[in-house]
């Protein structure tokens, strides 16, 4: 039996773990792809434990915690990522739109031991690391939001909160043909944004492929269909706001579409669905692990948040 089979396996396992048995299965599939740089899941591997190793020699280890700011579309946004939870850090990704003001607040807030930005890593407390590989209840990431107040509040979670998560939604999409090898699955949510950590696992777990797009692209409205389309884009987790550019559009290959974030509209869910295509309205706060329910949505059907996952 797989480690990742069955409910109670994943109470025990780490996304390292996660990774680690997706790296062993499709070593040689294509993990990360934007423009010309095209990742197998071997040098992925090999690059993220390089950053692994330089945060290690600078003490940064389980318990830490490693800020990063960089573009979303980026290959080197997800590298770093990976880099950081084999180092047994958590990550604290910031919006590389957020002014200095605001990364110093999240980065105080949260007591981070380093940060990786366009110009590398910087330490703030070189010292000797102890034990490197995080467990279950270590955190993987931890996410700010602005709060009620304005004032960033920092939201930790688990590896195994995270790795229940991989489980649910292996469960929950696309049973009949499910996400693998050759699946592109596009990332274009902002590191900040806690979806988009679904977007990175829905790939990283399958052997699938993760293709960034950068937000200009992602933003240019009626431009973003064309641009799935011609990146043969299996599986796109989005807002509805965005999402309104869809409608009625040629897709090509996209057989998944996940929503949430925003409400979604009896309009919208008409001019998504199609043929072999499931769409999904998800809904969750950020305290809950990105999401905790979910709706396969179909036509002439009411719009609901659906069942916990």
């Amino acid at each position: 039996m797989s480690i990742l089979e069955g409910p109670i396996g994943y109470a025990n396992l780490t996304l390292l773990d996660v990774f680690t048995q997706t790296l062993e299965s499709h070593p040689r599939e294509v993990s990360l792809q934007s423009g010309r740089t095209r990742l197998s899941y071997r040098q992925l591997n090999r690059r993220a434990l390089q950053i692994a190793k330089r945060l290690n020699n600078q003490g940064v280890t389980v318990g830490d915690r490693v800020s990063i700011q960089l573009r979303t579309g980026d290959a080197d946004l997800y590298v770093s990522i990976l880099g950081i939870l084999f180092s047994g850090a958590a990550y604290v990704p910031i919006d590389a739109e957020d002014p200095e003001r605001r990364v110093k607040e999240i980065q105080v807030a949260a007591a981070v031991s380093a940060h990786i930005g366009e110009d590398g890593i910087e330490f703030f407390e070189p010292r000797k690391a102890k034990r490197i590989k995080p467990g279950p209840q270590d955190d993987a990431w931890v996410i700010f939001t602005s709060g009620s107040t304005g004032v960033p509040k920092g939201v930790a979670v688990t590896h195994a909160s995270a790795a229940n998560l991989v489980r649910a939604e292996q469960d929950l999409f696309c049973k009949a043909n499910p996400i693998g090898p050759k699946t592109k699955i596009a990332a274009t949510l902002s590191p900040a944004f806690d979806a988009s950590i679904e977007e990175m696992w829905l790939a990283w777990s399958a052997g699938a492929t993760l293709v960034p797009i950068d937000r200009r692209t992602l933003t240019s409205g009626p431009d973003l269909a064309s641009e799935l389309r011609s990146k043969q884009i299996d599986v796109l987790s989005t807002v509805p706001s965005l999402a309104h550019f869809l409608c009625g559009e040629d897709l090509g290959p996209m057989r998944l579409l996940i929503l949430g974030g925003e409400a979604v509209s009896k309009e919208l869910a008409a001019g998504l669905l199609s043929p072999g295509r499931e769409v999904w309205n998800t809904y969750g706060p950020t305290e809950a692990t990105i999401i905790c329910t979910a709706a396969l949505l179909e036509p002439e059907q009411p719009i609901t948040i659906g069942s916990p996952i």
